[in-house]
């Protein structure tokens, strides 16, 4: 795999540009899949504990030829162990069920605010990688009123925020927000989970004008805005098309004209990180 460069992370650490995502891969043929894109050159594998697979995800990492510190293992803290002893004790549980020494990156999956213990939560995560359990800990559908919680209380800010991010809900704003705190915001249902955005007029004019798909399109613009998109794909072709996105350039004409798709109702599933609960 071509080295196209990592981000720094704000702890020091580094994360690769691009993802790949594990949602509903699972069992055995979920391991082989997920073998298969570490194989095809993928170095961040994006999992969680409530995908129901961070076994498959760990057995895909032994069993790949890759070497450990070569790759970034993520899982993810679900709503229902917010409080600050389930957290800790889930965190080693992830690693039981993974088979690995450390993960990686360890983020809260949702706030949910109505329950507020997320801060409870981040100082698990805290205490987690202070104690060698996790290397980077992060958040995921954070709003910019709950980051700043979470500086305020505890004094550490999240390496990393993955929200929902596509051309019809772009996230101008929150990316803004990250930035100015040295975040990294990335991209889940990077591809809009396959909706009418990869038929979409301006992308396919822009992806006949490269000689690309609408999705290489799609996530060299996310990667171009400086998010780091996280696709899945489970066929072996799809994988290495997502992942060749690093030998052109899209015009800031184009930038702009994709992002003019985004609508201020553009999310796909109404998750509004302000009410929305996942447990």
């Amino acid at each position: 795999m071509l080295n196209h460069g990592d981000y720094n992370l704000l702890d020091g650490f580094q994360i690769p540009k691009i993802g790949f995502g594990t949602y509903k891969l699972n069992g055995y043929a979920g391991i082989r899949t997920i073998e298969q894109a570490i194989n095809t050159g993928y170095r961040l594998i994006d999992g969680a504990y409530n995908y129901g697979n961070e076994g498959a995800v760990g057995q895909a990492v032994r069993n790949s030829s890759v070497p450990r510190d070569q790759l970034t293992v993520t899982s993810k803290l679900p709503g229902r162990f917010h409080q600050y002893q389930k957290a800790i004790e889930v965190v080693q549980e992830s690693l039981l069920r993974s088979g690995l020494d450390y993960l990686d990156l360890y983020l809260i999956h949702w706030p949910n605010p109505k329950k507020d213990l997320y801060v409870e939560a981040w100082q698990a995560l805290i205490d987690s990688q202070r104690f060698g359990l996790v290397r980077s800990i992060g958040v995921c559908n954070f709003l910019p009123e709950h980051i700043e919680r979470l500086e305020k209380e505890t004094g550490v800010l999240p390496v990393v925020n993955q929200i929902e991010l596509h051309p019809f809900f772009n996230q101008k704003a929150q990316r803004e927000y990250d930035a100015s705190k040295g975040t990294l915001t990335q991209a889940w249902s990077p591809l809009g989970r396959a909706s009418a955005v990869l038929t979409n007029d301006i992308v396919t004019t822009i992806a006949k004008k490269y000689h690309k798909s609408p999705a290489q399109v799609i996530l060299r613009w996310e990667i171009q805005i400086g998010a780091i998109p996280i696709p899945k794909a489970s066929h072996i072709s799809r994988q290495k098309q997502n992942l060749d996105v690093f030998d052109f350039d899209l015009s800031n004409d184009d930038i702009a004209a994709i992002n003019s798709l985004t609508k201020p109702d553009g999310r796909n599933s109404n998750q509004d990180p302000a009410v929305y609960e996942e447990f």
